[in-house]
C-alpha cells in the first residue's frame, strides 16, 4: 500500500488538544472527606463512566504572518523618520527656550538679515500682525493650539490676519512701490499650511509626548531598535495598513558615543599671487580635504597620484598648514636622489615664501637649521637618524616619496617605520607615515600583512595636470642613440616652441648626443653653420620640405618612408658636391662651450665597447644637410648623476633668448624633477642596469628594456608645464610584450652585506623575518652572512656545531643540517658598522690603527675606493701627431681612443715605479693614494685635475669622505689622536705599502684570484682562451685584468680585486698583488691546511714567544696549492709536547740550557708514541695540559701565582745531585 499524501500515520502524529465530556460523571455525588485533602486528582477517578465519553478536538488556528509590501515598508519607514525628526526638534526647541530672550526684548529688535532675505513687503505685513494681536485678544477670540514644530509661525500669521479684517495698517509715506497685489501668492506657503492642517491632530499629540522628554542629552543619540518591530507587529495584529503612533521604547536603546572633536588648526602661509594661481591649477588641490582627512584618521596612508599632479610639492604644504610642524616637530620628506631633494626643497620654499623653514640635507651638504620645519633628505640620511633616535621623536610626519623606485634604503625605512608608527601611537606621541608614488605596485603594501597589519587606505589622484600624447614608432630601431638624435632634430625643425627632454642609458651616450646637437645647432652662430653652394642649398631646401610633417601621428607610416627617401637624396647631392669642391667646416669655437667631463658612468667606463654610436661623421652628414638650416639654435645641456651640482642646476635656469632648451639625461631626470618648459620627451625605452649574481658576485652592466612604470614616469615629464608629447623610439608591440610591469627592487639585485650588518647591530637578529616590502632572496641573505662571518663581523653560536659549506656558500648547522640565521655581531662587527662604508672597507679601517702612520693612508684609500672612476686620460697625454689630426669638436672621450690608454697613463704617472717593489705591487690602490695625495697637495684645483687626469668632482667627494671618516674614528677611539686630512701627506713607503697590501687582503678575503699556469690548462681546452687568465674561487670561467689596471703588464700570480664585471669577457679591477704566505693568517677559514710537517721541524721563536711549524695546504673551493708556509702550531696535545721539548732543551728559558746534558732522557722522547711508558714524560705533560700552559707567557703567569709550579715535574728529568741547585734558581727567569 502506498503512503497517503499527508504521510504515514499522520493522525497519530498530530499534537492536538482533546476536550472530554464529563457531564455524566459529574452528576454522581461522591461522599468522601478525603477528596478535600488534595490526594486525589483527575488521574485517580472515583467514578468510572459506564460508556465511552464524547470527545472534541481543538484545532489551533494559526494566522499567517503578514509580510509588508515594499511600498508599505517605505511608507512606514518614512513616517518613522518624520517622528524622529520631530522628536529632535522638540528637544532642540526646549533647549533654546531656556536661553532665548524675553518677548519685550525681541519686539524692540529687528534682524537685518531677515529683512534682506524676506524683503520689505513681508516685513511690514508681519509688523501689522503684531499690532493686531492685542486687539484680537481683546475681542475675546478663543485661543487655538498651534503646532510649535511645523508651520506654527505661518499659521499664527494667518490666524491673526483673519481676525483683523476691519483694521488698516499705517504705511510709511516715504516708502515707494510697496502696494499690495492680490494676484501675488505664495504657493509654497499655502501647500505647507494645508499639509499642517491635515496632520494637525497627530502633530498636537506628538508635541505633548515629546515635550515630556526633557532629559534628552545633546551629546548622545538614542536609537530606537524596537520601533520598527512594534510597527510591524501592531499592523499585523490589526490587519490594517493605516499607521498608528507606536509607543516609544527606551529600555533597549543603544547609546553611541560620538568621537571627541578637536579644534581645527590652520597655519597661515603668505604666498605670492602668481605662485598661488599656479598652485590652484594642480589636480591634487581638489583632493586636499580627502587627503588630509585620511591622514588624520589613519596612521599610514598610501597616495598614488599621477605624474604631474603636484603630490611632491603640495602634500608637505598641506601638512604644514594643518599644524603638523608645530610644537617643535618637523615634516620629513625622503627622496631617492640628491638632485630631487635639493630641487624640491627649493621649489617648496619658493612656493611657501619660507626660506628658513624649508631645508634639505644630503650626504656632505645641507642647509638644515633650528628653524627647519619641512626637511627634504635622501633615504640614507633618515636611516642614519633612526640609528641614533629609533622612534624619530623630532618628526610628526614621514613622507616616503617616489616609493616605486624601491631603493634599498627606502625598503628598509618602510619596514622600520611600519613598527615605529605603532610604537609612537602607543606612547601618546603619534606619527603619520605617507607613502607616495605615481606608479606604485600597491600589492606589495596592501597585500603584505607582515608589513602593515591593517591595510592602509589608498588615495588615488587620477588626473594629470596636463594631457600627454604618446607616439610610438612603427619599427623599433636597433641603434637607439642615433634614432634619439634624429628624433630630436626633427622635433626642433618641425614642431612649435617647447623644451625637449631626451632619455638615454649612460653618460657616454649623453655626452655624444650633446656634442652632436651642439655641432648641428650651435647657439651662438646666427648665420648658416653649414655654408654650401647655391645649387646645393636649393636641393637641401627641397629635401627638408619633403620631410615636413613627419611627426604627424595620423600618417606616421608614410612619414618614415618619406624621411628615408629624403635622406637618400641628401646623400646623392652631397656626393656630387664633394666632387666639385671641398665643403667648408663649420666655424665653431670650443671656447664658447664648457668643457664636457670625459668620464662616464660606471657602466660606460667599464664597457668601452659600448661607446656612443654617433662617433662617425658619415652617419650624420645626411642629417646636417637635411635639417641643419633651421635658424633657431639649441641650448643643449647634459644631466646625469656624476655631474656636479652646479652644472645640474643649469637645467632649471631659463635658456638664452631665442634658444630652444634640450636636456639629454639619464634616468636621473625620471622622477621628482620638473624641468621648466619641457614639452617634448624622447624616450629610448632602455636603461643600463647593473645585474648582480648573488652566488659568484659578478656584476654586469647590460642595456635592457625599462619597465612600463618607468616609461610612464618619463612620459609624465612632458605634462608639467602644459600639454606635451612623448615620442617613444619603439613600437607598441614591444612595449606591451617585452616591457615588465615594474622594475625589480634594488634590494633584490645587489649584495646585502651592509644591510645585514646594520640590522644586526640594531638588534634585528633574524633578518629573514624583517617585514620587507619585497624581501631579498634567501640566497642573498645566506651569501651575505657567509661573507660577514669570513670578515669576522659576525660569529656563529658556540653551543652548536657549525661549519661553512663551500659548495652552497651557506652557513649550515652540521648537527641538524638546517639553515640558521642566528649569527651574532662581534665587537669587530660593531666597529665596522660605525663607518659609513662597505663592511670590507670598515674592516680595513679597524685594522689600520695598529701601526703608526698607516691610518691616514688607509682613510685615503677607502675614500678613493668608495668613489667611482677617479682617473681619466688628460688631453695633454695625447701624441703630437694625434693632436694635429684631431678635429675641433672632438672631446676627451674621442682622444682617449687615439692617444695613451688609461692603464698606461696610470702606470706611468701614479704607478709608483720608483718607490720600491712593494709600492709597485700595491697596484691600483697605490695609484689612488698617490693621485689623491698629489691633488690635495695642489689644492684640489680643477686645472690640476684636468692636467693630471683626475676627475675634479671625484677628488672633492673623496675629500668629504676623508673628513667624515676621520671624525668617525675620532668619535669611536677617544684615546687616539684624530687623523686629519693633511694636504702634505707623503706617499706610502715600501714598508707601509707592504702593510697596506696585508690590510687590503684582510678586507677582501673572498676576492682572491690566482693566475692560471699552462700546466693547469686541460688538453681539450683552448690555450689561447686561457692566456694571461686568472681564476676566482667562486667561478669556473677565466677572468682577465682590466686594461686600466696598473698591474696588467706585471701579471702577478696572486691578486685581490675589488669587483668582477662582465662585458665581452669577465674582467677584474681594483687590483693589488699579495703573497700566498699571507692567506692562512688573514683568510684561515678558506684555507685547508695539512698537519705540521716533520721536515723542516717545528721551532720556537724566542722574540715573539710563538711555536712555529711548516704546513702545506690549499685555498678555496678550487683547492689551489699553497707553498710550504710557516704558521703557528695548531692547538692540541702535540703542541704541549713540543713546548715541553723546547722547555727541556732550554729554548724557552736560557738558564735551563746548562742542564740539557744532565737530563736522564732525551727531550725528543716526548714525541714518541711510547713516551707514556716513562713516568717523567707523563708527569710533565699532565702538568702543562691541566693548566693550559703552551707558551712562555702562560708559564710566567702560573709562576706569579705558584712559584713552585712545574718544579717537581722537572726534577724527575734530572739526577738527584742537581736537585738542590735547580730548586734554588726556580723559577728560572732571566736576571
Amino acid at each position: 500500500m502506498g503512503k497517503t499524501k499527508k504521510g504515514f500515520n499522520w493522525k497519530a502524529r498530530q499534537a492536538v488538544q482533546i476536550d472530554i465530556d464529563d457531564s455524566s460523571t459529574k452528576k454522581i455525588s461522591v461522599d468522601s472527606q478525603k477528596l478535600n485533602t488534595g490526594n486525589y486528582d483527575e488521574c485517580n477517578a472515583l467514578v468510572l463512566p459506564s460508556a465511552k465519553r464524547a470527545t472534541k478536538k481543538k484545532i489551533k488556528k494559526e494566522a499567517p504572518t503578514r509580510i509588508l509590501s515594499k511600498k508599505q515598508r517605505k511608507r512606514l519607514e518614512k513616517v518613522l523618520e518624520q517622528k524622529k525628526k520631530k522628536q529632535n526638534r522638540a528637544s532642540l526647541l526646549e533647549a533654546l527656550s531656556q536661553v532665548k530672550a524675553s518677548p519685550e526684548v525681541l519686539d524692540k529688535m529687528t534682524s537685518l538679515a531677515s529683512i534682506q532675505t524676506k524683503g520689505l513687503k513681508r516685513h511690514f505685513s508681519e509688523f501689522d500682525v503684531k499690532k493686531l494681536s492685542p486687539l484680537s485678544a481683546a475681542g475675546n477670540v478663543g485661543e487655538t493650539n498651534i503646532n510649535s514644530v511645523k508651520g506654527s509661525k505661518k499659521r499664527k500669521i494667518l490666524l491673526a490676519m483673519s481676525t483683523s479684517t476691519t483694521l488698516e495698517s499705517k504705511r510709511d509715506p516715504t516708502v515707494v512701490g510697496l502696494e499690495e497685489s492680490e494676484e501675488e501668492s505664495d504657493s509654497d506657503e499655502e501647500s505647507t499650511v494645508a499639509q499642517t492642517d491635515s496632520e494637525g491632530e497627530v502633530d498636537s499629540q506628538e508635541c505633548t509626548t515629546l515635550a515630556e522628554q526633557s532629559d534628552v542629552e545633546t551629546d548622545e543619540l538614542k536609537v530606537e531598535v524596537n520601533l520598527m518591530a512594534n510597527i510591524v507587529k501592531s499592523d499585523a495584529d490589526s490587519g490594517k495598513s493605516d499607521f498608528k503612533q507606536p509607543s516609544v521604547v527606551t529600555e533597549k536603546s543603544v547609546k553611541i558615543p560620538l568621537v571627541p572633536s578637536t579644534p581645527a588648526v590652520f597655519v597661515h602661509v603668505i604666498r605670492d599671487n602668481v605662485m598661488q594661481e599656479s598652485r590652484l591649477k594642480l589636480p591634487i588641490l581638489g583632493e586636499e580635504q580627502m587627503i588630509m582627512e585620511a591622514i588624520k584618521e589613519n596612521p599610514v596612508v598610501i597616495l598614488a597620484g599621477e605624474t604631474g599632479s603636484g603630490k611632491t610639492t603640495q602634500v608637505p604644504q598641506f601638512l604644514y598648514e594643518a599644524g603638523y610642524a608645530l610644537n617643535g616637530k618637523m615634516i620629513g620628506v625622503t627622496e631617492p636622489r640628491r638632485v630631487a631633494a635639493i630641487s624640491m626643497s627649493k621649489r617648496v620654499a619658493e612656493e611657501m615664501n619660507l626660506s628658513k623653514e624649508v631645508s634639505y640635507l644630503i650626504r656632505f651638504e645641507g642647509n638644515v637649521s633650528d628653524d627647519t620645519r619641512i626637511k627634504f633628505m635622501t633615504d640614507g640620511v633618515l636611516l642614519k637618524e633612526i640609528q641614533k633616535d629609533f622612534l624619530l621623536t623630532r618628526y610628526s610626519v614621514i613622507i616616503i616619496d617616489e616609493a616605486h623606485e624601491r631603493s634599498v634604503f627606502s625598503d628598509i625605512l618602510l619596514g622600520l617605520l611600519s613598527r615605529i608608527v605603532p610604537l609612537r601611537n602607543k606612547r601618546g606621541d603619534p606619527m603619520k607615515l605617507i607613502v607616495m608614488s605615481a606608479t606604485l605596485r600597491l600589492e606589495d603594501f596592501t597585500e603584505n600583512p607582515r608589513l602593515f597589519r591593517s591595510v592602509p587606505p589608498v588615495i588615488k589622484v587620477e588626473s594629470r595636470q596636463y594631457p600627454v600624447s604618446i607616439h610610438f614608432n612603427r619599427r623599433t630601431a636597433q641603434n637607439y642613440v642615433r634614432e634619439a638624435f634624429l628624433k630630436t632634430c626633427k622635433i626642433h625643425s618641425q614642431l612649435p616652441e617647447g623644451g625637449i627632454l631626451v632619455f638615454l642609458t649612460g653618460q657616454q651616450e649623453v655626452n655624444t648626443v650633446v656634442r652632436r646637437l651642439r655641432k648641428v645647432f650651435p647657439w651662438k652662430s646666427k648665420t648658416n653653420p653649414f655654408p654650401n653652394s647655391k645649387g646645393s642649398d636649393k636641393e637641401l631646401k627641397s629635401n627638408v620640405e619633403d620631410a615636413a610633417g613627419f611627426l604627424d601621428s595620423e600618417n606616421e607610416n608614410d612619414i618614415e618612408i618619406d624621411m628615408q627617401m629624403a635622406i637618400e637624396k641628401a646623400k646623392i647631392s652631397r656626393k656630387k658636391q664633394r666632387k666639385s669642391s671641398l665643403s667648408a667646416l663649420p666655424n665653431i669655437d670650443l671656447n664658447d662651450y664648457e668643457t664636457l667631463p670625459a668620464d662616464d658612468t660606471e657602466g660606460d667606463l667599464l664597457d668601452p665597447e659600448d661607446e656612443g654610436a654617433l662617433d662617425s661623421d658619415d652617419d650624420l652628414g645626411d642629417v646636417e644637410d637635411l635639417i641643419g638650416r633651421t635658424s633657431q639654435p639649441m641650448w643643449v645641456l647634459p644631466l646625469y648623476s656624476l655631474l656636479s651640482s652646479e652644472k645640474q642646476a643649469k637645467v632649471f635656469k631659463p635658456p638664452p633668448e631665442g634658444c630652444r632648451l634640450v636636456v639629454v639625461a639619464t634616468n636621473v631626470a625620471e622622477t621628482s624633477l620638473t624641468i621648466p618648459n619641457i614639452k617634448y620627451v624622447v624616450d629610448c625605452g632602455k636603461i643600463k642596469a647593473k645585474l648582480y649574481d648573488a652566488v659568484t658576485g659578478v656584476s654586469a652592466f647590460k642595456v635592457v628594456w625599462t619597465s612600463k612604470a618607468s616609461a610612464n614616469q618619463r612620459a609624465g615629464r612632458a605634462g608639467r608645464i602644459g600639454p606635451g608629447h612623448c615620442y617613444r623610439l619603439y613600437s607598441s608591440a614591444v612595449f606591451n610584450d617585452e616591457f615588465p610591469e615594474y622594475s625589480i627592487p634594488e634590494i633584490q639585485r645587489r649584495p646585502v652585506d651592509d644591510l645585514m650588518l646594520q640590522m644586526k647591530i640594531m638588534g634585528i637578529h633574524k633578518v629573514v623575518n624583517f617585514p620587507f616590502p619585497s624581501a631579498p632572496d634567501l640566497l642573498q641573505l645566506r651569501a651575505a652572512e657567509r661573507r660577514l662571518v669570513l670578515l669576522g663581523a659576525l660569529e656563529l653560536p658556540k653551543t652548536e656545531k657549525y661549519a661553512i659549506e663551500s659548495k652552497g656558500n651557506v652557513v649550515r648547522n652540521v648537527k641538524t643540517g638546517g639553515d640558521n640565521y642566528v649569527s651574532q655581531v662581534t665587537q669587530l662587527g660593531r666597529v665596522i658598522g660605525a663607518f659609513p662604508v662597505s663592511p670590507r672597507f670598515g674592516k680595513m679601517l679597524a685594522l689600520s690603527h695598529q701601526h703608526d702612520g698607516l691610518l691616514p693612508l688607509t682613510i685615503c684609500l677607502v675614500a678613493a675606493l668608495s668613489i667611482q672612476e677617479v682617473f681619466q686620460v688628460p688631453q695633454n697625454a695625447m701624441a703630437s701627431e694625434d693632436k694635429k689630426s684631431a678635429k675641433d669638436d672632438e672631446d676627451t672621450s674621442i682622444q682617449q681612443k687615439k692617444g695613451v690608454s688609461l692603464g698606461n697613463w696610470c702606470r706611468l704617472k701614479w704607478g709608483g715605479v720608483r718607490s720600491g717593489p712593494h709600492s709597485i705591487l700595491l697596484g691600483d690602490c697605490g695609484a689612488l693614494i698617490r693621485a689623491v695625495g698629489a691633488a690635495e697637495y695642489a689644492g684640489s684645483s680643477e686645472e690640476f685635475c684636468l692636467k693630471a687626469g683626475l676627475r675634479h668632482r671625484a677628488i672633492m667627494e673623496i675629500r668629504k669622505i676623508r673628513v667624515q671618516l676621520s671624525n668617525e674614528i675620532a668619535l669611536h677611539i677617544p684615546n687616539m689622536d684624530a687623523p686629519s686630512v693633511d694636504p702634505k701627506m707623503s706617499p706610502p713607503s715600501d714598508l707601509q705599502a707592504k702593510l697596506l697590501r696585508q690590510i687590503i687582503l684582510a678586507g677582501m678575503v673572498d676576492h682572491v684570484a690566482h693566475r692560471v699556469s699552462l700546466d693547469e690548462i686541460k688538453e681539450d681546452e683552448d690555450k689561447e682562451k686561457w692566456r694571461n687568465a686568472y681564476r676566482c674561487s667562486e667561478m669556473e670561467d677565466p677572468v682577465f685584468l682590466h686594461s686600466s689596471s696598473v698591474l696588467r703588464k706585471e701579471l702577478p700570480e696572486w691578486v685581490v680585486f675589488q669587483e668582477v664585471f662582465e662585458s665581452t669577457k669577465l674582467y677584474i679591477r681594483g687590483l693589488t698583488a699579495i703573497e700566498p704566505e699571507w692567506l692562512p693568517t688573514y683568510a684561515p677559514a678558506l684555507c685547508n691546511l695539512s698537519d705540521p710537517l716533520d721536515d723542516p721541524p717545528p721551532r720556537y721563536d724566542h722574540e715573539s714567544d710563538r711555536l712555529m711549524c711548516h704546513v702545506s695546504g690549499t685555498f678555496g673551493r678550487a683547492a689551489w696549492s699553497l707553498p710550504i708556509i710557516e704558521v703557528d702550531y695548531p692547538p692540541g696535545l702535540e703542541r704541549y709536547k713540543w713546548f715541553a721539548v723546547f722547555l727541556l732543551e732550554g729554548e724557552v728559558f736560557p738558564r735551563l740550557k746548562s742542564y740539557k746534558s744532565s737530563l736522564l732522557s732525551v727531550p725528543n722522547i716526548m714525541l714518541k708514541s711510547w713516551a707514556r711508558m716513562q713516568s717523567r714524560t707523563e708527569i710533565i705533560l699532565s702538568a702543562l695540559t691541566s693548566h693550559g700552559v703552551d707558551s712562555k707567557g702562560e708559564l710566567m703567569k702560573m709562576w706569579r701565582k705558584e712559584p713552585t709550579y712545574l718544579l717537581s715535574a722537572y726534577l724527575k728529568w734530572l739526577p738527584e745531585s742537581a736537585h738542590n741547585e735547580v730548586s734554588l734558581i726556580w723559577p728560572p727567569l732571566e736576571e
